[in-house]
């Protein structure tokens, strides 16, 4: 077999014949590369990883992946929610089993009742909930928006503590667009200076975005950035010498230790006929620890998001910024942070400020009423008919 062509992205064809190796299947690699073309980097890696996955499967099972039966299908599926898998992961694992079998022009063994019935058999048993990143809301968790203090875990307070170090500068612009515009990891990172255009208020901007999950066809949207977000960005871009190109980017910290001077001769206390080595004669001064700090070229790779917001979290935590949480809180609550936290945070903020669900579809560029009905889920409950009479009870 031929080695796969070099580049960072990946090349589907290759994959899928690695995958029928030793079995006769016909590749119509034109198909294939116009599939490719047709999808996101996102849902070809994702597809990829699912089809390894099975086919490892298929041969720690010694069962041929290609073509698949459907009792094969139905058993992986088993498998893999015996290990734990959600039943919104094996609806995925199924889709790609599904979508190989099309590109190869072979029977869909997913379509069979079989298939259908493992899968409705599994959910059934495990539930459809989906677990929900733990909202970054603006306030934390208040009823009134507008006038209600923050409180516990809630993005001013975080904001408010990140240094004004480079890191600092790049984490406080970064969670404050995120906050404002609601965009996953993969748009967040994928902003460029010149996406950021004047708007009606002079101290605000608007944001271009190219693509979204939502929107694979390029058509675009636009985000709106508060005051607060183009003051952050000015800060990060103006300290960090960023233009043009990608607008959030790697900091590398180097660190340096302190050093104490080092006593040795005076120059003018040496003879000419001496024999000396400078380098251990002549007195060394002090050295203060310090820091130095290099900006990358390239965009933060999605799955830093995250991490980033975590670090913010723990760093506020530690300088007082969120003093009615405990470490036990903390600890809680940073187990279910994640990149989709301040999505899910300014969803939520829309809903409690009375915002109706085509405006937060609009802002939020939902194209289905399904996701931000399910992040508002617990705010409905306690804004709705049943909460509002408990409450005058009480």
């Amino acid at each position: 077999m031929t080695d796969p062509p070099s580049g960072s992205g990946v090349d589907l064809a290759w994959e899928v014949t690695k995958l029928g190796a030793g079995q006769t299947i016909t590749v119509n690699k034109a198909l294939i590369d116009a599939y490719q073309a047709a999808s996101s980097p996102h849902s070809i890696r994702a597809l990829k990883s699912d089809l390894e996955a099975f086919d490892l499967w298929c041969r720690c099972s010694h069962r041929a992946s290609l073509p698949a039966t459907p009792e094969l299908v139905a058993d992986y599926l088993d498998a893999r929610a015996g290990k734990g898998a959600k039943p919104a992961s094996l609806g995925r694992y199924k889709a790609s089993i599904a979508k190989i079998h099309q590109l190869l022009d072979l029977k869909d063994p997913t379509q069979t009742e079989l298939v259908k019935l493992r899968l409705r058999a599994i959910r059934r048993e495990k539930g459809t909930a989906q677990v929900q990143a733990r909202p970054l809301r603006f306030k934390g968790p208040v009823r009134d928006v507008e006038r209600e203090a923050p409180r516990g875990l809630n993005v001013r307070a975080l904001l408010e503590a990140c240094p004004d170090d480079l890191p600092g500068l790049r984490d406080r612009a970064l969670l404050s667009v995120a906050y404002d515009t609601g965009l996953r990891a993969s748009e967040l990172v994928a902003i460029a200076v010149e996406h950021i255009v004047e708007a009606l208020d002079p101290e605000a901007r608007l944001l271009t975005i190219q693509r979204s999950k939502g929107d694979q066809e390029g058509e675009g949207a636009t985000a709106y950035l508060s005051p607060r977000s183009v003051r952050a960005i000015a800060a990060w871009t103006q300290s960090a010498g960023i233009s043009s190109g990608p607008l959030f980017r790697r900091v590398q910290v180097r660190r340096y230790k302190a050093r104490a001077a080092v006593k040795g001769r005076r120059i003018d206390s040496i003879s000419s006929r001496e024999t000396w080595d400078l380098r251990k004669t002549l007195s060394k001064p002090a050295v203060p620890a310090r820091l130095e700090f290099d900006v990358g070229s390239v965009a933060l790779h999605p799955g830093s998001i995250g991490p980033i917001y975590r670090s913010i979290i723990q760093r506020a935590f530690d300088r007082g910024a969120l003093s009615d949480l405990t470490a036990d809180d903390l600890a809680r609550l940073l187990k279910g942070v994640s990149a989709h936290s301040t999505r899910v945070g300014l969803n939520q903020d829309l809903f409690a400020s009375g915002e109706d669900l085509a405006g937060i579809m609009d802002a939020l560029r939902w194209k289905s009423p399904r996701m931000p009905l399910a992040y508002n889920r617990n705010l409905a409950a306690e804004a709705g008919a049943a909460g509002r009479l408990l409450n005058k009870l009480a």
